[in-house]
């Protein structure tokens, strides 16, 4: 640059943000406002195997890829892919069809690496086959002057692809051209695709790096990529060049990993239940009224009786939830007074948040047929968990429905309700900014979210519920994962008194982790920025770490922190003095910082997540 080479083009640097983990691409058809994405696919850019030597454009690509989660892909469309569409209509730019999105898979989450205004290769050589729609038919209704994809089915099969490139010798450096080539006929379910050849009168002959590629469908992988390395057999020519390990990220995925689980694998959609919530908010507020303006989306649901017709009155907080799977541990272990307490905790943490103190609890009890013992055992156990939270069991419900339920099955939900004053209401969104400290609170294990994840890890490691507990010699399996949840009502009630406006909003870390309860207590222009590395893991989340990939375990559990609050740093240290002084186990993990990408920009980001790899 001092010694001007590249003349002007030297003039500015630009510097990017070194990135980690895995390449993904996903081709998605576009009308200006609908995008329907084909199957996820991974390209192998350099030369040589093992992903070494020079970059090239491509020398091979598989699909569908494992990394791709439906988690994942759900997270993609929702966060890049359908923004970039609706930026570039709302500019006066709608883009119309085929967009290239290369991302990188880090460890926090996906990123974009570039876009492209056209079908990618390898990669549209290996999705297109999978296609099972008539591409004209969507072509047509990606550029017609009316958006209709919407309306034409993208379907793809259920199958696996793979490529591989054949290269001139010499590639990606300079290269023979016009070298006399032999290809056979394929068998059904494999293509072969010409790139740089051309005829020579009647004899083929290579004219290009790239020469040509070999493709095929499989029912796996395995089988995709190996009727692919088959097809390369029918390709001939002196000197010709290819990768022998395409899809071997895969392979290696497959050896290293034993096919991590994730929380859809074990029937839980958390892409689904937000879904829900999109689909009723409408519904829900058609039942607005004075006092209540009937949004969701908080932790509880609030009604200001002073604006309802009594004048003076508090705002009461409700929330409602249940214990969950968890519950199948507590009847395999015949032990169901610590799920009470869990169902306390889960109630009344959602209200404490908010800033409210609650004072009545009410559960209900529904089951195949009435065990009083173990009826008995999970009231105490609300009873137990109401006095530890400052609250009165006012009543409840019991029911009996043998055809609903089974053998010695039952369910538990509870309501708790909360009450404060204007003055006590968090989060105060408007008073947070850049800089604000973010303090957790330590949980006592994994609380009761994610548990049909943690079944299924348990059952994938061939464990019983009475066996010692991997992570802790002192106790069984079941006897650990019921350790419940910890509730953190009166330490919390006592250091906002203490504080006065220190705390601006906190967020009890439940179904959805960090990555989706954080944002729950934030202004749109603000993220939350943490270190996981700043606090002690508990030797549980270490264990399932072994079975679930970092960003799953980000978005299941609370990894050891059952608790965040956003704190003006001047009051950091006496708000973690208060919390410590009530018995809590206090970290600073990390600090509010301005949005990236405005409200749709990424709302919490996880620095050092790859720790979490096992």
């Amino acid at each position: 640059m001092l010694d001007r080479q590249f003349g002007n083009a030297g003039d500015e640097v630009v510097i990017e943000e070194f990135l980690t983990g895995d390449e993904l691409s996903i081709l998605s058809f576009c009308d200006g406002t609908t995008i329907k994405s084909l199957p996820a696919a991974q390209d192998h850019k350099r030369i040589g195997e093992g992903d070494t030597g020079l970059n090239t454009g491509g020398m091979g690509c598989y699909a569908p890829t494992k990394i791709a989660t439906p988690a994942l892909l759900a997270q993609v469309e929702r966060e890049i892919l359908q923004p970039t569409v609706d930026g570039m209509r709302k500019d006066g730019f709608p883009f119309k069809g085929c967009l290239f999105t290369g991302l990188m898979i880090t460890p926090n989450g996906p990123k974009v690496l570039e876009y492209n205004v056209r079908f990618g290769d390898p990669e549209t050589q290996t999705v297109l086959p999978l296609l099972k729609s008539d591409l004209a038919e969507i072509m047509v209704a990606c550029s017609g002057p009316i958006p209709l994809l919407k309306y034409v089915p993208v379907e793809v099969e259920q199958k696996f692809s793979a490529t591989v490139v054949v290269a001139a010798p010499g590639y990606p450096n300079s290269y023979p051209k016009n070298i006399p080539m032999q290809v056979s006929t394929p068998p059904a379910g494999t293509n072969i695709f010409h790139a740089g050849t051309k005829l020579s009168g009647d004899s083929l002959v290579s004219s290009g790096g790239r020469v040509i590629a070999a493709e095929a469908v499989g029912e796996t992988l395995r089988a995709a990529v190996d009727k692919a390395y088959e097809g390369v057999k029918l390709i001939n020519f002196d000197g010709m060049y290819y990768r022998k390990d395409i899809a071997h990220r895969a392979f290696r995925d497959e050896k290293s990993s034993s096919d991590k689980l994730t929380y859809a694998q074990s029937g839980v959609s958390i892409d689904a239940g937000n879904e829900l919530v999109d689909r009723i908010k409408a519904a829900v507020a058609t039942t607005r009224r004075p006092g209540a303006d009937a949004i969701i989306g908080g932790f509880g649901g609030e009604v200001d009786l002073s604006q309802a017709g009594y004048p003076s009155a508090p705002i009461i907080v409700g929330a409602i939830d249940g214990v969950g799977t968890k519950l199948i541990i507590a009847q395999k272990m015949n032990k169901h007074d610590t799920v009470g307490i869990d169902l306390v905790a889960m109630n009344v943490n959602d209200l404490v948040v908010q800033g409210a103190e609650p004072f009545m609890f009410l559960d209900y009890y529904g089951c195949s047929r009435l065990d009083v013992s173990v009826a008995a055992a999970f009231v105490e156990g609300v009873a137990q968990g109401c006095k530890d939270a400052g609250c009165a069991l006012v009543g409840g419900e019991t029911a009996e429905m043998p055809d609903l339920y089974t053998g010695d099955d039952y369910d538990a939900a509870g309501a708790a309700i909360g009450v404060m004053k204007p003055t006590q209401r968090l989060p105060r969104k408007e008073a947070m900014a850049e800089g604000d400290v973010l303090i957790a609170l330590a949980s006592s294990g994994v609380h009761s979210n994610g548990f049909s994840l943690v079944r299924k890890v348990v059952d994938k490691c061939g464990l019983s519920y009475t066996d010692k507990a991997p992570w802790d010699s002192s106790a069984s399996v079941g006897e650990s994962l019921l350790t419940p949840t910890r509730i953190y009502v009166k330490p919390l009630l006592k250091v906002l008194a203490q504080t006065g406006e220190a705390v601006k909003g906190m967020a009890h870390i439940t179904g959805g982790g960090l990555t989706e309860n954080v944002p729950r207590m934030l202004p749109k222009h603000l993220a939350a920025e943490i270190d996981v590395a700043t606090w002690e893991h508990p030797p549980v989340f270490k264990w399932l770490r072994e079975s679930v990939v970092p960003t799953e375990m980000a978005r299941t559990f609370n990894n050891g922190v059952g608790m965040v609050l956003a704190v003006a740093p001047e009051a950091a240290d006496a708000v973690v003095k208060g919390l410590e002084a009530e018995g809590e186990k206090v970290y600073t993990i990390g600090k509010l910082v301005n949005r990236e990408g405005g409200e749709k920009g990424e709302c919490c980001v996880l620095k050092n997540l790859e720790s979490w790899a096992a």
